[in-house]
């Protein structure tokens, strides 16, 4: 899989009660996981909830004989790509990153023996917090928290770009060449290969952005999906912890930035963020402040204020690549139930919506 990227070719997903049979997990644990309490042979098993998911990898809290609860991850159970939702690689992020200052959840263990679950998944620490995946839930956290929760995303960012790879043991993952040359080129593919009739909005943005290609690039350790939804926040607006390794890579800090900015949607934008979040309500800080912060934060202050609304461009455009192959899954009835004609509508509309958008940033 290339840069840890998923690229969205899936089957769907049912996730029903039998993805995670409580009554093999509670084996399993009972052999390999000593410190989950579940008893002796014949106890009841541990309490499974699903918590989070999609068309992602899957989260499910597990609650133990003693009422501690765990959390677990496993694939989508819909047919994947083989190197798609890379389990494995999930847990060497987030087992390398423990020891660290980095906020993950502590790691537990992994399993890759497909005739517990059928799939591989690993265990961690459940975290206590608010996840803000929308403004709904943005409005749960308290109007003078937010602010300081907005500068702890920029905080926890430049401490995780702060990590060097080699040192934790991932810079096995580093690969040759040019990251920004390989995202080009896949999702540009990608949306050549999509039932989208009008590319001449993403063409233009992928001519834009190949011909401004920063020569400066870093390898770094790079989440890939670094947003306030997939981060879980304190009472005080820290950043307990980053969720969602899936997309993690050996990459360029400036592309998590420009993700962040293009998902920080603001009230009074024109332009929609690329995913729903909280930070459209008031009280978080604007798009700039997270700039600066990152800035004094990382070091990096130089290449932002050249290249932090090409990195933005180049999310904006990602995610319309990205969002022309779920249009044309969907269209097909690949996910599931088809959906309606307004749903589809829109998700055609947003794929040109965010490639116009990231063409008037680069001209």
């Amino acid at each position: 899989m290339d840069d840890g990227i998923d690229t969205g070719i899936d089957a769907g997903d049912s996730a029903g009660a039998d993805a995670v049979p409580a009554k093999a997990l509670t084996e399993w644990l009972r052999a390999e996981v000593p410190e989950v309490a579940v008893g002796t042979a014949g106890d009841g098993p541990v309490t499974v909830q699903r918590i989070s998911g999609g068309h992602s990898n899957l989260t499910y809290r597990i609650v133990d004989a003693n009422g501690v609860a765990w959390a677990l991850r496993r694939p989508p159970t819909g047919g994947v790509l083989a190197t798609a939702h890379d389990m494995g690689r999930e847990w060497g992020f987030i087992a390398a990153l423990a020891p660290t200052a980095v906020p993950v959840p502590v790691p537990v263990a992994f399993c890759a023996d497909h005739d517990v679950i059928g799939a591989d998944f690993y265990l961690m620490r459940f975290v206590d917090g608010q996840v803000l995946g929308d403004a709904e839930a943005g409005a749960d956290m308290p109007l003078a928290v937010r602010h300081a929760a907005g500068l702890a995303c920029a905080d926890t960012l430049a401490e995780l770009h702060a990590v060097d790879p080699d040192a934790v043991g991932l810079g096995r993952l580093r690969r040759p060449g040019s990251y920004l040359e390989r995202q080009l080129r896949r999702w540009h593919r990608q949306a050549h290969e999509s039932s989208i009739e009008d590319l001449s909005a993403l063409d233009t943005a992928h001519d834009l952005l190949t011909a401004r290609q920063p020569a400066d690039e870093e390898q770094v350790i790079a989440h890939g999906d670094y947003r306030p939804g997939n981060l879980s926040f304190d009472r005080a607006g820290h950043v307990a912890a980053i969720f969602d390794w899936e997309l993690a890579t050996i990459g360029e800090p400036l592309a998590d930035l420009g993700y962040l900015l293009a998902s920080w949607g603001r009230p009074g934008d024109t332009v929609p963020g690329i995913t729903a979040g909280p930070t459209v309500l008031e009280g978080w800080p604007e798009r700039d402040e997270i700039v600066a912060r990152y800035a004094e934060k990382s070091g990096r202050g130089e290449r932002i204020a050249a290249q932090s609304t090409y990195f933005e461009a180049f999310a904006r455009w990602r995610f319309a690549c990205i969002g022309a192959g779920v249009y044309t899954r969907y269209q097909a009835g690949h996910m599931g139930e088809r959906p309606d004609e307004e749903e589809l509508r829109t998700r055609h509309d947003d794929v040109q919506i965010q490639a116009r958008r990231a063409v008037d940033m680069l001209s």
